[in-house]
């Protein structure tokens, strides 16, 4: 199994009669409510919980690409990971993603994320998320029936770009470069591929074309994911793939405390401000027309980064929300069983830990990480024996040997 911490970085000071004062967290939030001298407390803050994630142990440290929104502070992850990679040496940067259908020319996100893989001694694993309706269209005014179609020319240059020995000459509806050549070229070839997917089925075909892992991010449980992770491995054998688990990957909130008691008392205001102001989202922002394929419509998938999709969390009992797996909290070994049914439930072999959860204080957030760390993962660690050899889906980084014999030569 392979853990990856992951921060999706809120803003924790959004008022308290924030889901009826304002429309939405997302694209039309005043930026009147962000504090730039906080900000800069909290970014340290976030930076500090990721580093000490790897010192815990964890196999990656996970950021992402969010717009004009209080659910997540970071523009620019790979501004993140940069810091990252000089403050850290073990764990992948798992930057889930760059949304590369935005970039003009997407050329750029080949020459950071090469600059990510090259700083950090080949430690990049790369997601390229075709980004939520949100960010994409109403923050970066992409038109959305045109995304996925952008998003498929960028995929080829950024691959082509790592791929070439040579500049060559990129002719695309949507980006036309004379001299496409991309310095530095990444020391993975190329770095793994993470594609975040929040429903859309042609992701699933996308995935097992190209050998990339699908990874499902929801904020709603496994019990509701089974129905599409269900689809995806059907998918896979289809193709004729093997079914290793380390092609899927799944998202869970998770709290850890030293008693089931103690996740309740010391947990459950960080959920509430998570699920009801951090995910509080107008539902004409979610779903552009267009954005969804009809085939995705056909198949009945909708976005959940609505208020019907999530449910007005504050009027569930804590027990519901365990019971309904919108969280997985409580006692070390609570946690573990529940993520070993998780685990087997969905065949996934990456599991992001979303463990920083609203408002939660540094103190609660670094006590919750070290006891996953300490306590759950060496319960799940071995869950997939048969496929402990399986190393296709994560990173390569170059040993410190090579690393000091590469910088005797270069002084």
């Amino acid at each position: 199994m392979k853990f990856t911490w992951f921060n999706l970085m809120p803003w924790p000071y959004l008022p308290e009669d924030f889901r009826e004062k304002y429309r939405s967290v997302w694209v039309d939030i005043p930026n009147s409510l962000y504090d730039p001298v906080r900000g800069h407390e909290l970014y340290n803050v976030y930076l500090d919980e990721l580093e000490y994630a790897e010192e815990c142990g964890f196999d990656g440290i996970g950021v992402n690409e969010h717009h004009a929104n209080g659910y997540g502070l970071m523009p620019s992850p790979n501004l993140m990971a940069a810091a990252l990679a000089r403050r850290t040496s073990k764990s992948a940067l798992v930057v889930l993603g760059n949304s590369i259908a935005l970039y003009n020319p997407p050329l750029r996100v080949a020459e950071e994320f090469a600059m990510l893989d090259v700083i950090s001694g080949g430690r990049l694993l790369a997601g390229f998320p075709v980004g939520t309706s949100m960010d994409t269209n109403y923050c970066y005014g992409q038109i959305p029936a045109l995304t996925r179609e952008k998003y498929q020319e960028a995929h080829e240059l950024i691959m082509r770009a790592w791929r070439e020995d040579e500049p060559f000459t990129f002719n695309g509806r949507y980006n036309q470069l004379r001299y496409a050549n991309c310095w530095p070229k990444p020391i993975q070839s190329p770095p793994p591929i993470f594609i975040p997917g929040g429903g859309s089925l042609e992701t699933y075909d996308f995935c097992l074309e190209n050998d990339y892992v699908y990874c499902y991010l929801s904020f709603t449980g496994y019990l509701r994911a089974k129905q599409l992770m269900d689809g995806y491995w059907e998918r896979v054998a289809e193709y004729g793939k093997d079914d290793s688990p380390y092609r899927a990957g799944f998202a869970q909130t998770i709290v850890v405390a030293e008693t089931d008691e103690e996740a309740e008392r010391d947990y459950r205001e960080h959920i509430d401000y998570f699920y009801n102001r951090c995910l509080h989202v107008y539902p004409g922002f979610a779903d552009a027309p267009g954005y969804r394929t009809i085939k995705t419509l056909k198949a009945n998938v909708t976005s959940q980064m609505t208020e019907q999709g999530f449910g007005n969390v504050a009027s569930m009992s804590w027990q519901q929300l365990i019971d309904d797996v919108y969280i997985i909290a409580g006692s070390p070994d609570t946690v573990a069983n529940q993520m070993k049914e998780l685990v087997t439930s969905l065949r996934v072999g990456n599991i992001f830990c979303l463990i920083h959860v609203g408002n939660m204080p540094q103190d609660k957030c670094m006590r919750s990480t070290k006891l996953f760390a300490e306590e759950v993962i060496p319960q799940l660690r071995d869950m997939w024996p048969e496929y402990e050899d399986d190393n296709r889906f994560w990173v390569s980084p170059i040993d410190h040997a090579n690393r000091s014999a590469a910088a005797a030569i270069g002084g």
